[in-house]
């Protein structure tokens, strides 16, 4: 028989509108660590067994349940279908939420076009199966079953932090985990957490979402090999999509374990001044080798401000001048992140004002950075690359360097002028990292892994992406330039490295369903890869670096051990009869955005222009792709050179 459900308006039985943070009410949210007890936090908020459920009878004399959704219509004389349906619509939410190797959301209201998607249900899911897989992989390490598994968790300032942490104190507890709360935190810290004595936690997890809007949010996983992959965080959501389909997850009003708060931070300065007192190794002030230096640090309103006063200061730096230090979730001053102009012309004036030796950027939580020289030119980018390459390679003569594949001609020649070697590899930090991983387990020594974002990290520090480490190697060597006699500061190490005569970004949104995006950008790109293959793109060519086994536009290994793809991207080297190669075209598939990032570089006046025609003309409209892609944005260049 046809069995029609009712529309059913949608409610949202998880959220308590009361406690949900706004602009107007991010007062009270903003304190670094938990001001309010769990029990407080959760006590307001009751789910009746009933509640958010209409019952339903049918003529055969059942009843089932069915959750506020969609009207749906289904033929069947029993709920396996319409459970069908509505576990498929479930699944989604939470597998949409993975972002690469972490997972992320909008947690707040107030995006346009965006709705809440991470939710406390949803959070609480996916940490119960966190704990559970980390429960797991130690028994199967162990070879016997464990208990009092320890994990804990750190969060930037964002205002739905403390809302969202009881949902993973929930998570984590219901998975048989002890928990720990502590409280504001970077991510570096998080996975350090794991390692460092007292503590040494089995595992962490990092509320944050990069330098996303305030109205974000999202995971980032530890435990002591490092960060998770994209593969583990997919089978992690999988079984966390299961739990919530299934309602497992309403968010706990009692939580069966209170987390233990703990100050981790601290233990975390301490080891970073260690290592700076250390290698610095200062003749006349051995405890306060920064004596006599001005460093500005702009924090961002993030996590990094622990940097100056716990970091900087301890060790006889003079700070003054520092730029917006206090955590604050609404982010008021500008975007935390070393990429945005604004935060590196802030730093740039500051530093100059007051005649400082070094200005640093932070993200929000502390895992990129940018710097400042002091003269007051911005380092980021491939600038950043080029001078981490200069420190490693004093330290490592020939050693590999790995970075993503949007890098520069010029940062290639710059790598390999001083003896080390180039590895392109695909966009995304983890990819970098993990690229990184196996060549050193291969036997090719690799000391730096690199990404243009200023996702960086280093053999030496457990291969973590640290942007509190790698300023600490920057003000190491700038320590002992100063002893050695230089006064020209630390942008004289790449004063050597040539910048590209033209770069574009361009981006292209997907015209498609959520759900469906991702297909449709792989159908693009592959599309891509395969006029190249074909010729059809004249002088076109798929790049690699030649000095590894990364071939097809530095994509794909052809080694025993293949890195899984998770997100379709291909870099083409560009040549014509006049100039010889003078440029390439990259094209990568968003794992953040229903969009496709185009990248551009030449070393040419009209390079990019005469690229991005060509890739319009004979690949965009020739294929076919445009069809269901918005081009209006290479449109716009490609007829007035500039997007602007």
């Amino acid at each position: 028989m046809l069995l029609c459900l009712p529309y059913l308006p949608k409610l949202d039985f998880y959220s308590n509108k009361s406690s949900v943070p706004t602009k107007q009410t991010m007062a009270a949210s903003t304190s670094p660590n938990f001001s309010t007890s769990l029990h407080k936090n959760t006590h307001k908020t009751k789910f009746p067994s009933s509640a958010g459920k209409n019952i339903l009878h049918n003529k055969v004399g059942f009843s089932f349940s069915a959750p506020f959704s969609k009207s749906v219509s289904v033929k069947s004389i029993g709920t396996a279908k319409y459970d069908e349906v509505v576990v498929d619509e479930e699944l989604d939410k939470i597998r949409r939420l993975q972002n690469g190797s972490d997972v992320r959301g909008v947690a707040l209201e107030g995006e346009k076009g965006r709705k809440v998607d991470l939710t406390p249900p949803a959070v609480e899911a996916i940490s119960q199966s966190f704990g559970e897989w980390v429960i797991k992989g130690l028994e199967k390490e162990r070879g016997y079953p464990v208990e009092n598994v320890r994990v804990s968790l750190g969060r930037d300032p964002r205002i739905t932090g403390s809302k969202l942490s009881v949902a993973v104190f929930a998570g984590l507890a219901r998975a048989g985990c002890m928990v720990f709360d502590m409280g504001l935190a970077t991510t570096p810290a998080c996975f350090m957490s794991t390692i460092l004595s007292p503590f040494a936690y089995d595992a962490s997890i990092m509320m944050t979402a990069s330098h996303l809007p305030y109205t974000r949010n999202g995971l980032k996983f530890f435990t002591k090999r490092g960060g998770l992959t994209s593969t583990e965080v997919e089978e992690i959501c999988d079984n966390a999509a299961r739990k919530y389909a299934n309602r497992m997850a309403k968010i706990s009003t009692l939580l069966s374990v209170i987390p233990t708060k703990v100050d981790f931070m601290s233990t975390y300065a301490m080891h970073l001044r260690e290592i700076i007192k250390e290698r610095i190794d200062h003749p006349l002030y051995p405890d306060t080798p920064l004596q006599g230096f001005q460093i500005i640090v702009n924090a961002g309103n993030g996590s990094g401000g622990f940097f100056t006063w716990d970091v900087l200061d301890k060790l006889g730096a003079d700070t003054f001048g520092s730029l917006h230090l206090n955590p604050d979730g609404m982010f008021p001053n500008h975007i935390p992140n070393p990429e945005d102009k604004t935060a590196m012309a802030l730093t740039r004036a500051a530093v100059l004002e007051k005649s400082a030796d070094l200005g640093i950027v932070f993200d929000t939580d502390v895992d990129r950075s940018g710097v400042v020289d002091n003269e007051g030119n911005p380092i980021n980018g491939d600038k950043l690359i080029a001078l981490m390459s200069a420190i490693v390679l004093r330290e490592h003569p020939g050693t590999t360097i790995v970075t993503d594949a949007r890098t520069s001609m010029a940062l290639t020649r710059f790598i390999t002028d001083r003896g080390g070697h180039h590895c392109l590899y695909r966009v995304g930090y983890r990819n970098v990292i993990d690229k990184g991983v196996q060549l050193n387990s291969d036997g090719v020594e690799t000391h730096l892994m690199m990404e243009t974002s200023g996702h960086g990290a280093l053999k030496e520090n457990h291969f973590l992406d640290d942007g509190a480490y790698m300023v600490v190697k920057i003000i190491i060597e700038m320590v002992r330039m100063k002893l050695a006699g230089s006064n020209e500061g630390i942008g004289s190490l790449i004063k050597d490295l040539e910048e590209p005569y033209e770069s574009v970004e361009l981006r292209i949104n997907i015209v498609s369903e959520p759900r469906h995006a991702k297909a449709k950008g792989s159908e693009a790109i592959q599309t891509f890869r395969n006029y190249i293959e074909e010729g059809r793109l004249r002088g076109w060519e798929l790049d690699s670096c030649g000095d590894c086994w990364v071939s097809e536009g530095c994509l794909v290994d052809t080694n025993d051990d293949p890195a899984p793809i998770d997100a379709q991207m291909y870099r083409a080297k560009v040549s014509n009869e006049k100039h010889g190669q003078h440029g390439w075209v990259h094209m990568r598939q968003s794992i953040h955005n229903p969009n496709i990032a185009v990248n551009l570089q030449s070393s040419v006046p009209g390079g990019c222009l005469s690229m991005a025609r060509a890739f319009r003309d004979e690949f965009l409209k020739a294929s076919g792709v445009y069809t269901f892609l918005d081009i209006s944005q290479v449109d716009k260049f490609t007829e007035n050179g500039s997007i602007a």
